[in-house]
Formats: C-alpha cells, sequence, structure tokens
C-alpha cells in the first residue's frame, strides 16, 4: 500500500490558494498571490528540496494545467519532476503533453492506486482533490507549511467535508522567517476528555 501526502502552503486562516505567484490563481477575485514569496530564507529552502524528493504526484486538474505549463521548462528547480509520473483526477481532461502523466477518473481510482505497490504519492496544492481525499479518509500524511500572514479569502485547503480525524506530530520546524514547516501523520479516531479531570 501506498501513502498518500498531501503538502500545502497555507496561512494562518487556512488559506492554500496561489501562494507561489501573483497569477498563479487569480479565481475568485484572489489578488494576494505569491504571498509566501516574502518569506523565503535559507532554512526554508532547505526544507523545500527535501519535500521535493522525486516521488510520484497526485494532482486535481487545475493545478495540474499550471504544473504542466510551468515544470517541463523549470525542471532545473525540481529535479525529477518529469521523471515521475504524475496521476491527475480530472473529469475533462484526458491527455498531457507532459510525459508520465496518467488520467484518474474518481475515488475509487484513487483508492485502486493508493492500494498498489510503488513510491509515496505526493499532493501538492489541488484544494477540491485534497478536500475529496480528507472526505474519503484517503490521507495518510500532512505536510503543512504556516505562514504568518492572514490573508481573509481565497481557497481553503479543510472546508465541507472534513471528517474527524486525529494525526501526530512526525516532524517540525520554525524558519528565521516564521514558517511553521510541520508534518502530521494519521493517528486513529479524534479522542475527547476534560481539561484537568
Amino acid at each position: 500500500m501506498r501513502k498518500i501526502i498531501v503538502l500545502e502552503f497555507i496561512s494562518l486562516d487556512g488559506v492554500m490558494q496561489a501562494p507561489g505567484g501573483p497569477e498563479e490563481d487569480t479565481s475568485g477575485g484572489f489578488k494576494y498571490g505569491g504571498w509566501s514569496a516574502p518569506y523565503d530564507d535559507e532554512v526554508s529552502g532547505k526544507a523545500m528540496q527535501k519535500q521535493m524528493e522525486p516521488a510520484d504526484i497526485l494532482l486535481g486538474r487545475k493545478t495540474f494545467e499550471i504544473f504542466a505549463d510551468f515544470w517541463p521548462k523549470h525542471a532545473d528547480h525540481w529535479p525529477g519532476i518529469n521523471d515521475v509520473t504524475k496521476y491527475v483526477l480530472s473529469n475533462t481532461m484526458k491527455k498531457s503533453d507532459w510525459k508520465n502523466t496518467v488520467f484518474l477518473e474518481s475515488v475509487a481510482d484513487i483508492e485502486k492506486l493508493k492500494n498498489s505497490e510503488g513510491s509515496d504519492i505526493k499532493v501538492w496544492g489541488s484544494g477540491e482533490l485534497v478536500q475529496l481525499l480528507l472526505k474519503h479518509d484517503l490521507v495518510d500524511e500532512l505536510w503543512l507549511k504556516i505562514y504568518p500572514v492572514t490573508l481573509g479569502q481565497g481557497k481553503k485547503i479543510f472546508d465541507n467535508g472534513t471528517i474527524p480525524a486525529a494525526f501526530t506530530v512526525t516532524e517540525s520546524a520554525v524558519t528565521p522567517s516564521g514558517v511553521i514547516f510541520i508534518n502530521y501523520k494519521r493517528a486513529g479516531e479524534v479522542k475527547t476528555g476534560t481539561i484537568g479531570a
């Protein structure tokens, strides 16, 4: 069985839209594209290199279109991105010129992929896909980069349909610019209790 790892850049108020640049995703009138850039530093650069180690990736259609337009021409910044398998959940796209691209059509296809042999599968961006994965309890790990900024509007990672679930911290670090890199793994059901009892 393969692990599905969700990697996200998020603001303090949970926005994940367009962290990389002003033109990345302006849907809904979003005007803060590139909000993660001012917080880049050497520590975050090294942490990102580790997160970008080659692994198959799973993307929603919108994120795939952004990636397919950018990464084939900038693979020197992400070694191996052109060689790994790119799985895309889409009801409308069926083919791509980006090599090693496979299209999936349903949650059942993702479950079959998860139960196959191979490397871990990393999910980048892909807000609607991530919400679908969370709803169906298909996320094994969350690798979050939490930025010291609130955006007030934009697409959020946790939205309608997220099931109650517990997670355990497996790794964490804070960069000099205040970004929290924190990795969580799925840890069963939510437990409750009374503080001080």
